[in-house]
């Protein structure tokens, strides 16, 4: 864990707030790179994760940003109503969960909202490259849209395209276009809100657009229906003990109850903090972490949120 303070925090936009977080002993942040994110430990024993969105190459602060969410479960409402300049927090180690390819001949990079925060650090690292890449940016309106300014005075600013949904019709996004005929050296990187993600991946996928090119980073999950959830076991293969999972409890809960502790980080199978090995049995994957290939091999799954539709699932601890 480090110890760091906020030493700055601006508005930019409606319910947008950037924290800069500086160690409190005045050493240097660890090194990341662009896509990066850090734990934020908050009150209340809240574990949130925040994209990095300073150019990776500084190491002075990290900087973050937070959008207020009317559906928060705690973490942005602390963020905002009680992150003041001066207040300590702990932090992570950066962690890279979606890593930029910079060999790759061009890259396409597709924000939604607030999902420019890793997006905005990727341009500043394929502009620092001299790499091709181009940057949509979608919100509801500017007001809404972050770090506008920053965008509009970098030396990339001819690169990034601004689409406004109560803008004019010529500046809408047009994703079937801007996707179209996918070249083998380009990858593709989308962040930002469910509904903004599934439209630009359904259709690059459409487009024949294959997942190994086709980055993606969830910042929330859809809520789950749980009505038709139903009970089944696992088996911890190091022991060979059996534990029952309830219908109303998840795995990860269960294995916590029964005094086997697995890491965990956002608990709604997004980060890939709690990803657990499967030797035996399907699971029913509810994560948005692994790719469709990688949840069809069934030899891993999130504990978190996944549950399982054989009776058991043998677990690689």
């Amino acid at each position: 864990m480090i110890e760091v303070s906020v030493v700055a925090r601006n508005n930019q936009a409606q319910d947008i707030c950037s924290f800069e977080l500086a160690r409190v002993d005045g050493a240097p942040l660890p090194a990341f790179a662009a896509g990066a994110h850090i734990d934020v430990h908050l009150p209340g024993g809240l574990i949130r994760q925040y994209s990095l969105c300073n150019p990776p190459w500084e190491t002075r602060s990290y900087l973050i940003g937070v959008l207020k969410d009317p559906a928060s479960r705690g973490g942005s409402q602390a963020m905002h109503e009680q992150m003041q300049v001066g207040q300590t927090l702990s932090i992570s180690e950066p962690r890279n969960l979606f890593p930029l390819s910079e060999h790759a001949r061009r890259s396409l990079l597709f924000a939604g909202g607030i999902g420019i925060t890793p997006i905005l650090c990727m341009a500043e690292r394929l502009h620092q490259l001299g790499a091709e890449f181009e940057l949509h940016y979608c919100a509801r309106s500017i007001e809404r849209a972050a770090f506008i300014e920053r965008l509009q005075a970098s030396p990339f600013a001819e690169r990034v395209h601004l689409h406004f949904d109560d803008g004019d019709a010529e500046q809408r996004l047009d994703a079937a276009a801007l996707l179209a005929d996918p070249d083998a050296n380009t990858h593709l990187y989308v962040c930002g809100p469910g509904g903004f993600m599934a439209h630009v991946l359904d259709t690059a996928k459409a487009q024949g657009w294959p997942d190994e090119r086709a980055h993606r980073e969830y910042f929330a999950a859809a809520p789950s229906n749980h009505d038709n959830d139903g009970s089944f076991a696992v088996q911890i293969a190091s022991s060979g003990r059996i534990i029952q999972i309830p219908a109303d409890k998840s795995v990860a809960e269960a294995l916590e109850a029964s005094g086997i502790e697995i890491q965990l980080s956002c608990e709604q199978g997004i980060c890939g903090t709690c990803l657990t090995g499967v030797l035996a049995g399907e699971p029913e994957h509810r994560d948005l972490y692994l790719t469709e290939d990688e949840q069809a091999r069934n030899d891993q799954f999130t504990p978190c949120c996944s549950r399982a539709k054989s009776p058991l699932l043998v677990l690689d601890l």
